[in-house]
């Protein structure tokens, strides 16, 4: 569990041993990530490295400089109200209009609902020329769901798709906002 400090916005990183009968379940091979108590809430390979950002929060593959992919999140606790009207296919259309890479192919837009949340995610094809020109894919999802938005983006080289899509399929298929925890221990979330 990361906790930010209000007075220099480092991290501190905090330990908790689980109790026996806890709830924290994540597929084999995965962990389970929880920022803010349960604002955000999903299943990250269980090897990756985490490396909290001032406002986000990122999971690699490997240490920097021999990662190949990075799966980026951030959140916004939004003021209660019906958010149900907002209009998220077209903020993501907008998001990845605005992306200033060599973009060479745009994927369809889809929408997955929740029972808490609307999610929309989408795919781009780009050429990453930071050394030597390469076909990567950047997938951006923006959530929103129980006064809590989300926006979660997975960079990852072409040639590393097969094995790298599934890990996204998790990401999306365990994204849960706004599901509070009560008890870090046991993972028994509000109200229980």
């Amino acid at each position: 569990m990361a906790k930010r400090k209000k007075s220099n916005l480092q991290w501190i990183k905090e330990t908790l041993e689980l109790k026996p009968d806890h709830h924290w379940e994540a597929p084999s091979g995965y962990k389970i990530f929880v920022a803010d108590r349960g604002s955000v809430r999903f299943n990250v390979p269980q090897n990756w490295v985490f490396e909290p950002q001032e406002k986000s929060f990122k999971f690699l593959d490997r240490k920097p400089p021999d990662d190949d992919c990075c799966l980026e999140v951030s959140f916004n606790r939004l003021p209660p109200n019906d958010w149900s009207q907002f209009p998220l296919v077209s903020t993501l259309e907008k998001v990845t209009e605005n992306d200033g890479r060599n973009v060479i192919a745009k994927g369809e837009i889809f929408t997955i609902k929740r029972q808490t949340a609307r999610i929309v995610w989408t795919e781009i094809k780009f050429i990453d020329t930071q050394a030597e020109p390469r076909e990567a894919f950047s997938r951006t999802c923006i959530g929103l769901g129980s006064n809590v938005q989300c926006l979660i983006t997975f960079d990852y080289w072409v040639d590393q798709a097969h094995s790298l899509t599934p890990i996204w399929d998790e990401v999306m298929r365990s994204l849960t906002l706004g599901l509070y925890i009560r008890d870090s221990t046991t993972g028994a979330a509000f109200p229980d």
